[in-house]
């Protein structure tokens, strides 16, 4: 840990060229089921408000591909020494100056800005690195803070019911409640509500709309990993993911919190939000269902600010992600 500590502070630079393209946002939206035509059609984005087509809130993980990569940057660019099959994804966060949007040319500068430990009981010695990077346009302005959460653990670590879930999932998409199954809309071609814009439209209590992705494949986390770059073979190597002590390969937590992120965007619109964080508790397997809402809990009328509460939850209302989203709307009556 000693070697650890004393890299933190350290920053470099590990995303150069980072150019926003309107085939990649397309993609990108496609793998998270996001249907909003805002992501791929320039009339509807002008129609927004938009000079250019934008980005769904958690694009920035595209960043990951090689090509955008600072020369002999990996990963985070840290080499902490961790083993890829045991590190885990504990939280992400960001928060916005502006959304990205297409012809945005970024640059990211990461800091490592904590290392700790804690007892991680049947997961053992659970190792925490936090890292934080700020992405720039041409111009130099902020656009994106981006704060990530890994943690590498002891061993794999199993969600305490998995061996029920795997049972039962291969035949459950039946099992999902009326309000899920009728909510699916996972086909970018499918209509999408205007979104609230007006803090007169909203209070505490209110529920936006239920995001349902069911039945999950194999294919939809591969389609993902080529969508953003995240490669980790866990994901979608079968013999991988049980070597290294897993009930089967699983969705990546990214997945899911771009899957949650309509329960933002898709209610609220995408340029109001100004943070997005997530933290994930168990993983989603094939055959299993993802049901993602939010929630206010707090409303700020003289100033417009709204803060949401999320969730999403397999179709057994297993927890596999909670988060928070601060949105900023008009107070104009």
């Amino acid at each position: 840990m000693a070697d650890l500590e004393a890299m933190v502070g350290d920053s470099r630079v590990t995303v150069e060229e980072f150019r926003i393209e309107r085939g990649k946002v397309e993609e990108f939206a496609r793998a998270i089921t996001d249907r909003n035509p805002v992501f791929r059609d320039a009339v509807v984005a002008r129609e927004r408000g938009y000079d250019r087509i934008p980005a769904p809130l958690t694009y920035a993980r595209v960043s990951t591909f090689p090509r955008y990569r600072a020369d002999g940057v990996e990963g985070h660019g840290f080499d902490l020494g961790f083993e890829p099959e045991y590190v885990l994804h504990g939280e992400q966060a960001y928060e916005y100056e502006r959304p990205l949007q297409v012809g945005d040319v970024l640059t990211g500068t990461t800091t490592l800005s904590d290392v700790y430990q804690r007892d991680g009981g049947r997961a053992g010695t659970m190792t925490f690195a936090v890292y934080e990077t700020a992405y720039r346009d041409g111009d130099d302005e902020l656009v994106l803070t981006e704060r990530a959460t890994v943690i590498e653990t002891e061993g794999a670590v199993q969600n305490a019911d998995a061996e029920e879930r795997r049972d039962t999932a291969a035949g459950s998409s039946d099992a999902t409640s009326e309000t899920a199954a009728a909510t699916v809309g996972t086909e970018p071609d499918a209509e999408v509500r205007s979104p609230v814009t007006s803090i007169d439209d909203i209070a505490v209590g209110d529920t936006g709309p239920t995001i349902v992705v069911d039945d999950l494949s194999r294919q939809q986390f591969v389609k993902y990993a080529g969508a953003s770059g995240d490669f980790n073979p866990i994901h979608y190597d079968e013999p991988y993911a049980r070597a290294a002590g897993n009930e089967s390969v699983f969705g990546q937590g990214m997945f899911t919190a771009g899957v949650t992120s309509r329960a933002v965007t898709d209610w609220v619109g995408l340029e109001a939000v100004s943070s997005f964080r997530v933290r994930f508790h168990s993983q989603v397997f094939p055959g299993e269902t993802i049901i993602a809402n939010g929630e206010v809990v707090d409303s700020q009328p003289s100033d417009g600010v709204v803060e949401l509460a999320l969730e999403a939850t397999t179709h057994h209302g297993e927890p596999v992600l909670t988060g928070t989203a601060t949105v900023a709307l008009s107070t104009d009556n």
